[in-house]
């Protein structure tokens, strides 16, 4: 006969097993063989989405380092909540500082005079501004690309606009004085390494000056009106809309002013580059063949309905959405039924500052029950329109941005 405490644990873990099969919705296979105090892997990440204050619907898809997706239906609202965002990091996460003592500090080979501030140093000194500003990591749609490349295989949730307050840098760089030979800007966050080398920078990326100089270009230190949350960057971080969220730096201590293109970590190719010629599908090149990606591709996503949807016949079909196109603004947005053959014309709004997204909408009556597919294509104003299918192959998978498109049925 078993032993009183076999009983008693072989009790507990059927109870722990049934609460598991309860929370997923369905059997954990082969959950008997579960070491004894284990927890499933979906329910280790929705409890690190909880503790990030993420949505429990958001999709991990790494966890060293964090990146973290949000469905298209999660992304409907017009500024992006922080439990919608999505999580692109490089490194280990650094511990929360206590923001009083946060500095930043300014150098480089083209600045006159190198200085260090405090946070609120920087808060009584410069102007705040506010502006809604559209980051998209440059592997948005990673998974479409055939035959598969490295890296997060990211659907199309890789991307959101929330509202940002900071300083403009060129406001700082114009207080500190910044000599006639400089041509970029790199930045350096305190986030770890994934070897926990001390030494070695988990990503320290960079912009041409002129991008640096932009009214929109901010160091933020709040987002939606609250401080930044510690996962997107608390307490200081580069705001840099139009080019890949890569510039984007988080948790950023220094700022280097530099006389030639900053040479940081995942600065060198093919790190966030792309081919400067098309090149055939699963080719290699040589590294001088590559460029630096700046300004991202003409962009929509359809955010109502969610993909799926069902809907009688009797009833016309809202579809809404957001459009960006980089450094560039979207001229117009249409929509497809017939897999691309005929495109209709959707109400687009202005954007309500430069590199914000803008909202789209439009009415769509079918007229046969069946199953239809609703595309979305965007124009910039130089006449440039998303592809219908996805753009040249390239070894990082960056840069698509085919014309999204949901699932409909109707009844």
């Amino acid at each position: 006969m078993p032993p009183k405490n076999y009983k008693r644990r072989k009790f507990i873990k059927e109870s722990t097993l049934a609460v598991f099969s309860g929370i997923l919705g369905m059997d954990v296979v082969f959950g008997s063989n579960m070491p004894e105090g284990y927890i499933p892997v979906l329910l280790q990440e929705q409890e690190s989405l909880k503790t990030f204050g993420k949505n429990s619907a958001l999709i991990v898809l790494n966890d060293k380092p964090w990146n973290v997706e949000s469905p298209a239906h999660l992304l409907d609202d017009r500024i992006t909540p922080a439990d919608k965002m999505f999580i692109r990091n490089n490194g280990l996460l650094p511990p929360k500082t206590d923001p009083s003592n946060w500095k930043l500090t300014i150098k480089g080979e083209s600045v006159l005079n190198e200085k260090t501030y405090i946070l609120q140093e920087l808060k009584s000194k410069f102007v705040s501004h506010t502006y809604q500003l559209v980051l998209e990591c440059g592997g948005n749609g990673r998974g479409e690309f055939y035959p598969p490349t490295e890296g997060n295989q990211w659907g199309v949730g890789a991307v959101h606009c929330a509202a940002w307050t900071g300083f403009r840098l060129k406001d700082l760089l114009n207080d500190l004085g910044i000599k006639a030979d400089a041509v970029y800007v790199g930045y350096h966050g305190t986030d770890g390494h994934l070897s926990g080398d001390a030494n070695r920078e988990a990503i320290s990326r960079g912009i041409p000056i002129a991008k640096a100089m932009q009214d929109e270009t901010l160091i933020a230190y709040a987002m939606n009106g609250k401080d930044i949350p510690m996962v997107h960057g608390y307490p200081l971080r580069l705001v840099v809309s139009g080019y890949p969220a890569s510039v984007s730096g988080k948790w950023i201590h220094t700022i280097s002013i530099r006389n030639k293109v900053h040479d940081g970590s995942k600065m060198e190719a093919p790190s966030y580059m792309v081919p400067k010629v098309p090149m055939e599908p699963g080719a290699n090149i040589s590294s001088e063949n590559f460029q630096i990606i700046e300004s991202m591709p003409v962009k929509s996503l359809i955010t109502y309905p969610k993909s799926g949807a069902e809907f009688g016949l009797t009833r016309k079909l809202e579809i809404r959405g957001h459009a960006w196109a980089g450094e560039k603004k979207v001229k117009s947005v249409s929509y497809s039924i017939d897999f691309g053959s005929t495109w209709q014309s959707c109400h687009l709004e202005s954007p309500v500052n430069r590199f914000a997204w803008q909202h789209f909408n439009a009415q769509i009556q079918f007229h046969q029950k069946g199953y239809y597919e609703v595309w979305a294509k965007a124009t910039d104003d130089s006449g440039i329109s998303q592809p219908m299918v996805v753009p040249g192959w390239n070894p990082k998978g960056y840069l698509n941005n085919a014309c999204h498109r949901i699932a409909v049925k109707v009844v």
